[in-house]
């Protein structure tokens, strides 16, 4: 089992209305505040529930919450091996340049390490310069080769109709 930095650990049930407002709080930031509709419920069964399909790391200051990554396996047909998916990464405000985020990052590098995984995956909005630039600084490589498509509402139900 790998060791976590300082200041960051597993969430757990008592999280989840923190994880929630931490979800609205990135959306607010990402200029999307109504997309953030997941309630308590539903975050509570995706991360703790019979059939959980994500994780959650939580970061904090003197106890407090002061951020979250929220992640889930994948699967590579390349590599025939699981990876990790940060869906989510996000610092509030006043503690952003603090290390958090690089610790929240350091913690599922870990994971990948210990598991023999050999894959850590993200995206990030293309106007977000900061979170570029850290991520550059990382070592992080931008995958821009590839384009990201999603079907969702009428383009979904008309397809799943044909």
């Amino acid at each position: 089992m790998p060791t976590y930095p300082a200041g960051v650990r597993e969430a757990t049930p008592d999280d989840v209305e923190t994880i929630v407002q931490l979800v609205r709080d990135l959306a607010e930031y990402e200029r999307e505040p109504e997309a953030a509709q997941a309630t308590p419920e539903q975050i509570h069964a995706a991360l703790f529930g019979p059939e959980s399909v994500a994780s959650c790391f939580m970061a904090e200051v003197d106890g407090a919450p002061a951020g979250m990554a929220l992640w889930y396996r994948t699967f590579s047909t390349w590599t025939g091996l699981p990876g990790i998916h940060l869906e989510d990464l996000f610092v509030l405000p006043e503690h952003r340049g603090s290390g958090l985020g690089k610790a929240l990052l350091v913690a599922l590098s870990r994971i990948c390490l210990d598991r023999g995984w050999p894959r850590l995956e993200w995206d990030v909005l293309d106007w977000n310069e900061p979170s570029i630039a850290f991520y550059d600084r990382l070592g992080a490589l931008p995958q821009d080769t590839w384009i990201g498509y999603r079907l969702s509402g009428d383009a979904l139900s008309g397809l799943a109709g044909s």
